[in-house]
């Protein structure tokens, strides 16, 4: 008797696309055909590329977890929360979850069936004769790409996984054939940087026009330090929790010695990428204001929501953008609906005092107490204007003289909101503000902050734009970070970090106008690295990934988190307190495997801590 094998077996019927003016991820199949007529024409060909693509994770979709591959990443880091209770990042938060929850083998599944469908799209593309032998070598290189692409988003949730082989496993498989161990981690890596690199000869350098979002050499370049950035942080390198996670037949898994070398490695790849690509193809962006003057505010706001702007590496044309923006909407009672969202998703008090002032400095030292050089004032108020505000307002002291970047992401307590279309809207999100808990239902922020970055002026439901997935601003933070780790007293560590500082129109280390004290010694540069990158990078999918890679989420992650009393009027608003005590254990750094995989596939063993 046959079975169902999730892990590999995907019915191979495509989906009919007609429009060929679309964005290539906008593409939406209504039609079936058999396997036989895949390759007859180049139409139906490229719409089976087409349906490869289509695993890439759509992440402004995250308050429903696994809709379009999105994850729970945002609201599942100490950056933000979700107020609705269905969301499955609530349930990461308190410990509640397991090997048999829903989302855990969702993941498995969606990028096992990406990698079985770009395993049979290149071993038959050639087939299609009308192509040609350039669009064959292409396109059959996209695949390749994107099924190595697959494999890293897999090994980041998971760990070590089976590789799968070249050829797609039969739907007709017997029972043993489909029993596969898990390969180990470096095995892993080592399989998708070849793969990486074997696509991008054939791939475009650079993909414009109509083809924007498909895989380029430098989309592949992007996702090779990535891995090679993954593979030497500290989770993956040399970390004794993994000793015992090792297959049936005794096989580790995970690498038992530190290697110093991986962090060069990971450095190479992405000083290669910038001596490739920039500033020739890529360089950070930045606007200008009504006067003509460079605007740091605009240039952070903007870089997220011009469509592929010269700073964008890769991006999804189609994304659930209207879904994301109503999280990040705050209510505003009695408005008009083209100004009104959910506001569900709320910043974190946590991540609000990750923001430096305006001079540079963050506002906290590291044991927590205020640092006196950066003239915080955690009490009182201010008359104070932001950067977007067309008026001064009383704003308390904690949001006063913040760097540009705090306004580009965070909406706080009685400040003006970026549509104006039907007049102008002041957000207030205390108790029975016109975003507070009395006067919106379900609809508010659980912690007094509404997450604003990405969200574009105009209307609350225009969706039609693309969403950023990786820029240089990604690049330049890793190679700092790498450089930095495989050569102390680099001082191109600092170079990069500065850029971004540039760009963001705070004083930067050692240079510049104002200049910060430079950070001495590895540890101290690691620290300032590590805080550029959650600030610069946040609510982009990437503070939940680092502070795993990094080890230190039982620190981050675990415990109490902060927001502001939403339950209160007047100064009671202000007070910081803890809206939720957060569950994070040691194997909590990884995804459980399937239990459902493990029941189907006997040589699968489970992640440590979770059997």
């Amino acid at each position: 008797m046959k079975k169902n094998y999730s892990i590999y077996i995907l019915l191979l019927t495509v989906l009919v696309i007609t429009s060929c003016k679309k964005g290539f991820l906008d593409q939406v199949p209504d039609d079936r055909l058999t396997t036989d007529d895949i390759f007859e024409s180049q139409n139906t060909t490229l719409d089976f590329l087409a349906n490869v693509y289509s695993y890439i994770p759509d992440e402004g979709n995250q308050r429903f977890v696994t809709s379009g591959g999105s994850g729970p990443w945002t609201a599942a880091s100490d950056e933000a929360k979700y107020t609705w209770d269905f969301v499955a990042s609530n349930n990461m938060n308190l410990g509640s979850w397991n090997a048999t929850t829903g989302f855990v083998g969702s993941f498995w599944q969606r990028y096992y069936r990406g990698i079985r469908n770009a395993s049979y799209f290149m071993n038959h593309v050639a087939e299609c004769e009308e192509l040609g032998p350039l669009l064959i070598r292409q396109h059959g290189a996209e695949a390749r790409a994107l099924r190595a692409i697959y494999y890293f988003y897999l090994i980041r949730i998971y760990g070590p996984v089976p590789i799968t082989g070249e050829d797609p496993i039969s739907p007709d498989a017997s029972f043993d054939q489909v029993q596969l161990p898990r390969n180990t981690f470096e095995e892993c890596v080592n399989y998708i940087i070849t793969e990486l690199d074997k696509a991008s000869p054939d791939l475009q350098v650079k993909s414009l026009g109509d083809n924007k979002g498909r895989i380029d050499q430098a989309t592949a370049h992007y996702f090779k330090i990535q891995t090679l950035l993954l593979a030497a942080s500290p989770l993956f390198n040399g970390n004794p929790d993994y000793a015992n996670l090792k297959n049936q037949d005794g096989k580790a898994l995970m690498p038992a010695q530190y290697n110093a070398n991986k962090w060069k490695l990971a450095s190479d790849a992405a000083k290669s990428f910038i001596d490739k690509y920039v500033p020739t193809y890529f360089s950070l962006f930045t606007d200008k204001d009504a006067t003509g003057k460079v605007s740091p505010y605009l240039s952070c706001r903007n870089v997220m929501i011009t469509d592929w702007n010269d700073e964008w590496i890769f991006g999804r044309p189609s994304a659930s953008i209207g879904t994301m923006q109503y999280d990040r909407t705050p209510y505003h009672a009695g408005s008009a609906n083209d100004a009104k969202g959910g506001g569900g998703l709320g910043a974190t008090q946590n991540m609000v005092n990750a923001y430096f002032m305006a001079n540079g400095e963050s506002p906290y030292n590291d044991d927590g107490s205020i640092n006196p050089n950066s003239g915080y004032i955690a009490t009182g108020f201010s008359t104070f204007r932001a950067p977007y505000d067309v008026q001064a307002r009383q704003t308390h002291n904690m949001w006063v003289n913040r760097e540009p970047r705090f306004y580009v992401a965070v909406t706080y307590d009685n400040v003006l909101w970026l549509n104006t279309n039907t007049g102008n809207i002041v957000t207030t999100v205390q108790y029975s503000g016109n975003s507070g808990v009395k006067n919106t239902g379900s609809d508010h922020s659980p912690t007094g902050y509404i997450v604003r970055k990405n969200v574009a002026p105009g209307s609350t439901g225009n969706g039609n734009r693309a969403l950023v997935m990786a820029r240089l601003a990604n690049v330049f933070l890793d190679y700092a970070e790498a450089l930095n780790e495989s050569d102390p007293g680099n001082t191109l560590a600092l170079y990069y970090l500065n850029l971004i500082r540039e760009r963001a129109g705070v004083p930067q280390y050692g240079v510049g106008v104002d200049p910060l004290p430079v950070p001495s010694g590895q540890a101290a540069v690691r620290a300032a690295i590590r805080k550029e990158r959650r600030v610069e990078l946040a609510f982009e999918n990437v503070r939940y990934f680092d502070t795993r890679r990094w080890k230190i989420a039982e620190q981050t992650d675990k415990g109490p988190m902060y927001g502001l009393n939403i339950n209160a009027d007047g100064t009671s608003f202000y007070n910081v307190v803890p809206f939720e005590t957060r569950v994070f254990e040691k194997k909590h750094y990884l995804f459980p495997v399937p239990q459902g995989e493990i029941d189907v596939d006997k040589k699968l063993v489970q992640n440590t801590g979770w059997e």
